[in-house]
């Protein structure tokens, strides 16, 4: 289906709130072909992915255990992963902080903010 998906039934510690909500999401992604939520797809994008992760939780806790764990760590696990999803909050903030403050800045090709400093 999704090669992005990982195994989350097995993983020791179990898998997070946030890996099964990142799983769902990506799901819902995929069957419905939505990669950017806009403000017309939003209310049935996010009741989607809720459904999807609260499926996901019943099935977990209904499935026996594994005898053996994954062969793949879950990206959220990963150092590398968590490198890219913190520097995007920083730049993030960063965009944020400059829209409070009043700087001027524009936006390279890749939607990058660029001051003027």
């Amino acid at each position: 289906m999704c090669r992005n998906i990982t195994t989350l039934r097995g993983l020791e510690p179990a898998a997070t709130e946030q890996e099964i909500e990142a799983a769902a999401i990506q799901y819902v992604r995929k069957v419905t072909g939505v990669t950017r939520v806009s403000d017309a797809t939003r209310e049935a994008f996010d009741e989607a992915v809720r459904a999807v992760a609260a499926a996901t939780v019943r099935v977990l806790a209904d499935l026996p255990e594994r005898r053996q764990p994954p062969s793949t760590v879950p990206p959220l696990r990963r150092e590398d992963v968590q490198a890219r999803i913190a520097a995007r909050v920083a730049a993030r903030e960063a965009h944020e902080r400059a829209h409070d403050e009043g700087r001027a800045h524009t936006h390279d090709e890749h939607g990058a903010m660029v001051t003027a400093d």
